[in-house]
C-alpha cells in the first residue's frame, strides 16, 4: 500500500509540472498591448505609405482603421449589403490597397481607403480569396483556400491563373516576397509548393508523423514549420526536403504554436493558443518566453514585422499588440 501511495504522489508531481515552463523569462517586453473596438476574430493588418495609417480586418466584416501608427483604432463600415463577410486578408502598394473576403469578394481603393469598389469574383473561382498582394497600379495577385493562384493586371477586371490545378483545401497558404508560395494541407498530411513559372503545385510528405500546423518563408533562404505538439523546425537552406532536428521550445505545455515570423534574420518571435509568445535571438537556436502578455485574454494567430521596428501581433476577442522598438535591447535595435 505505501508503494502504491508513493506512485500515486509522484503521478501528481509529474501532472502539477506538466503545465510548468522551464524557458526563461525575457527581461524586457517590447509589446503594448491594444485595445480595439471589437470583439471579431482578427486575421490580417497593412499600411499606406503614410507609416501612421493603417488597416486591420476580421470576421463580421471587421475594418478598422488607425491614423496614429496603431495607437488608436476605428471601425469602418462599409456597405456591402447583408452578407456578412469575412475579410481575411489586406495589402496595400503605395494609396493602393486590396482586401480578399468570403463569400468570394475583392475589395479595392485607390485612395488610401478613403473609398473601397466591391469586385465580385466568378462562381467558378475554386475556393474562397485567403491571400492577397498589391503589386503595383491596378497590379494584384491572390491566392485561394484551394490553392488557387490569380494575377490582375488591369484593376481586377480580368484574372489570370498561375498555376494550371489546385492543390486541395488548405488550412494556410504564405507567399514569399519573391513570388514563392507555401500551402499546408487541410488535414496537416503534406505541404506543398510552388514558384512562378512552374505549371502546377510540388507536392511534398511531411518528414514526421506529427500533424503540420503551419509554415513559411525565414529571411535567409529556409523554410520554417510548426507541428502538433509545440513543435518547431527549419529547413536546410534553399532545401524543400531536408530538415534541421525538431525543436520543442516549451515542450512542459500542451498549447498549440500557430505563427512564426522574423524581425531581422536572427531575431525570431513565435506566438501561440492562450496568449503564449516566445523569443529567439538566434536564429530559432534557443529560447525565451515574454511572460509580461500571459494574462491578455486572447490566442495570438499571426505575427505581422513591416519593418525591424514596425510589428504587430494580431489576435481574437479585438486584441493587438504593437512592438516598440525603444524598449529593446541596445544590440537588437543596433542590429536592426
Amino acid at each position: 500500500m505505501r508503494i502504491v501511495r508513493r506512485i500515486l504522489a509522484l503521478l501528481a508531481i509529474a501532472l502539477i509540472c506538466f503545465g510548468c515552463s522551464s524557458v526563461p523569462s525575457m527581461s524586457y517586453n517590447p509589446w503594448e498591448v491594444i485595445s480595439l473596438p471589437t470583439d471579431s476574430k482578427l486575421f490580417d493588418i497593412a499600411f499606406t505609405d503614410d507609416t501612421n495609417h493603417g488597416f486591420v480586418v476580421g470576421n463580421k466584416s471587421t475594418l478598422l482603421e488607425t491614423k496614429d501608427a496603431g495607437e488608436s483604432w476605428n471601425p469602418i463600415a462599409l456597405q456591402l449589403g447583408d452578407d456578412n463577410y469575412r475579410f481575411n486578408a489586406i495589402d496595400f502598394n503605395g494609396n493602393e490597397g486590396w482586401i480578399a473576403a468570403e463569400p468570394s469578394i475583392l475589395l479595392h481603393t485607390t485612395d488610401e481607403g478613403k473609398t473601397w469598389t466591391s469586385i465580385p469574383l466568378s462562381e467558378k473561382l475554386p475556393g474562397n480569396p485567403v491571400n492577397i498582394v498589391a503589386l503595383g497600379k491596378n497590379k494584384a495577385e491572390m491566392a485561394t483556400d484551394v490553392g488557387a493562384i490569380y494575377k490582375t493586371e488591369d484593376g481586377g477586371k480580368n484574372w489570370k491563373a498561375q498555376v494550371e490545378e489546385s492543390v486541395g483545401v488548405v488550412r494556410n497558404i504564405e507567399r514569399s516576397e519573391d513570388g514563392r508560395y507555401i500551402a499546408v494541407s487541410g488535414k496537416g498530411n503534406f505541404y506543398s509548393t510552388w514558384e512562378p513559372g512552374q505549371s502546377a503545385w510540388v507536392q511534398h510528405k511531411r518528414n514526421s508523423s506529427r500533424k503540420v500546423e503551419n509554415m513559411g518563408f525565414a529571411q535567409n533562404g529556409q523554410m520554417w514549420m510548426l507541428a502538433r505538439g509545440g513543435q518547431v523546425q527549419f529547413s536546410e537552406p534553399n532545401s524543400l526536403e531536408e530538415w534541421l532536428d525538431a525543436q520543442y521550445p516549451e515542450i512542459s505545455t500542451s498549447w498549440g504554436l500557430l505563427d512564426l515570423a522574423y524581425r531581422t534574420p536572427s531575431d525570431v518571435w513565435l506566438s501561440g493558443g492562450s496568449a503564449n509568445l516566445l523569443h529567439s535571438t538566434d536564429g530559432g537556436e534557443t529560447w525565451e518566453k515574454d511572460r509580461d502578455v500571459e494574462d491578455v485574454a486572447t490566442n495570438f494567430y499571426k505575427i505581422v514585422f513591416l519593418s525591424p521596428e514596425k510589428g504587430f501581433i494580431i489576435g481574437d476577442r479585438g486584441f493587438l499588440l504593437k512592438y516598440q522598438p525603444d524598449i529593446a535591447p541596445p544590440s537588437e535595435v543596433s542590429e536592426a
